[in-house]
């Protein structure tokens, strides 16, 4: 029970992070723009990987998708870390990490109201 509850806050947490991220890349704001306009991903680009992010949320919400969810955020993130490496960045791969393994310890400690324990 404690798990369960411990892991809905984790989930919140990330599902809060996310809808920051992807509301922020969603709308175009300026720092998301800069961010991936230096590894050339443009505002269309930006947009979309702003509608995935929110996806991933609404996925990782419903026990039935909750593993695409957190895929799909995890993966995401990957695509951040693999940029920031790309450009020799540790410091943003520090930033990036624990949203990662917070995604895999999520899908580690699955769905609080999924009936799967």
């Amino acid at each position: 029970m404690v798990l369960k509850i411990i892991n809905a806050v984790l989930i919140l947490f990330a599902a809060y992070m996310a809808i920051k991220q992807g509301w922020a890349m969603l709308t175009g704001k300026n720092e998301m723009l800069e961010m991936f306009g230096k590894w050339s991903i443009g505002k269309q680009g930006v947009l979309v990987l702003g509608f995935f992010t929110l996806l991933s949320v609404v996925l990782m919400l419903i026990p039935k998708t909750f593993v695409w969810g957190n895929f799909l955020m995890a993966a995401g993130i990957l695509l951040i870390i693999c940029f920031h490496l790309l450009d020799k960045d540790f410091k943003g791969v520090l930033i990036e990490l624990p949203f990662f393994l917070l995604s895999l310890v999520i899908i580690y400690l699955q769905h609080p109201l999924s009936h799967t324990h």
